[in-house]
């Protein structure tokens, strides 16, 4: 394997390299040149394990189909091609729903812009059953939100709980969930791209940069190249990078051309060079993006590089989110991607109420307000509640 930009790559399992050789061939006979001494000692169950963990099934799949390699055994594609087809009925499903929504939204002056699903999978790989989407994710303007509610509840959807103590909710998140029942579809609906107090562009400049959708008959918009771009790499840094699906997606679009004046630009605003370095840096050494073209530059600096390798042990476990996001290790990674300010507003944010305090000392409605000053102590009973 490559080990550009110096990382150390040893540390990742022999069924994660060979997920990976087959997914930066680029033609046919590449694939039939596949290491066989590799292939010859793989566990074929933690392959598949893998191959489902970090959403590359499909394209996996596509190109062992085109080789005829016995060593690869026929189990292996079968379970693949289960797997392939059940997302593209998935995928399909999901674009009949989102040109639904984006009619729905449109028709009632609310502008939404589509961040992932099946018009970033046409967009970035040509063909929608190449990329999985469990849900849809839509930025709308706040302003906007009681009204996109409205409109969901009235067409079956149901919204997931959200706690919510002295409007916590505008600063700990940056989306709602809902859910259909029937059509067993999922929305996110974004108010922002970022959770804060991570800086990003508004709604309005990125609507300006928007593009139209091409595999929808009602007009459907997403965001503009170096938009997704930037969105893509500070969402996968934000999450470690533990799915490879997400440094896919920056190999394709990469690969597409992007403009570097502008993410510069852009960069430059939101002070976010360190996680678009870690990104390139990373898809680079694992899919051999070409990153000389353009952003080569945007990989010098020891702080991209540093997190850069810190995310290999992400990208090699199997773990859920949710049990990464528990770890000691995670939260120093997460703290070392904000920058000083960034730090000192999220410890603020910490400092404000949160269902938490309602759970643990029930005030009625009209002091809530005492909770400020309570959550201190709050906090600290939980702890010592916890540690018994």
């Amino acid at each position: 394997m490559d080990n550009n930009h110096s990382l150390d790559l040893s540390i990742i399992p022999k069924e994660l390299e060979l997920l990976l050789d087959i997914i930066k061939t680029d033609n046919d006979d590449s694939l039939e040149e596949l290491k066989k001494e590799l292939i010859a000692e793989i566990d074929w169950e933690f392959f598949l394990l893998l191959a489902r963990h970090h959403r590359v099934y499909p394209v996996i799949y596509t190109k062992l189909i085109k080789i005829d390699n016995r060593m690869i055994p026929k189990n292996v594609i079968r379970t693949l091609f289960k797997e392939y087809q059940k997302n593209t009925f998935q995928m399909l499903h999901l674009s009949g729903e989102m040109e639904q929504v984006s009619k729905l939204f449109t028709e009632n002056q609310i502008r939404l812009l589509f961040l992932k699903g099946p018009v970033i999978a046409a967009d970035l790989y040509g063909d929608i059953s190449l990329r999985t989407s469990k849900d849809l994710d839509i930025l709308i303007p706040l302003d906007s939100l009681e009204k996109a509610e409205k409109l969901l509840l009235s067409i079956g959807y149901e919204k997931e709980l959200v706690p919510n103590i002295l409007n916590e909710w505008k600063w700990r998140y940056h989306h709602v969930v809902y859910y259909h029942p029937s059509r067993n579809i999922q929305l996110e609906i974004h108010w922002r791209l970022q959770p804060f107090p991570l800086r990003e562009p508004k709604f309005n400049e990125l609507w300006e940069r928007k593009r139209i959708g091409s595999i929808t008959s009602y007009p459907v918009y997403f965001l503009g190249n170096e938009d997704l771009f930037l969105y893509l790499v500070s969402h996968g840094a934000r999450h470690g990078w533990f799915r490879l699906r997400w440094l896919l997606d920056i190999d394709k679009l990469y690969r597409k051309g992007l403009n570097f004046e502008i993410i510069k630009i852009i960069m430059k605003k939101y002070q976010n060079r360190h996680i678009v370095g870690q990104a390139l840096i990373l898809t680079s050494g694992l899919l051999k993006t070409p990153i000389e073209k353009g952003g080569g530059k945007l990989t010098e600096g020891s702080d991209s590089k540093k997190l850069a390798q810190n995310t290999l042990d992400f990208i090699k476990d199997t773990e859920s989110l949710t049990n990464i996001m528990s770890t000691k290790y995670y939260k120093r990674y997460l703290s070392s991607l904000m920058s000083s300010l960034q730090k000192f507003l999220f410890c603020l944010i910490l400092l404000y109420p949160s269902s938490s305090d309602a759970k643990t000392l029930r005030l009625p409605k009209s002091i809530h307000f005492l909770y400020f000053p309570l959550r201190p102590f709050l906090s600290a009973w939980r702890k010592t509640r916890k540690a018994r």
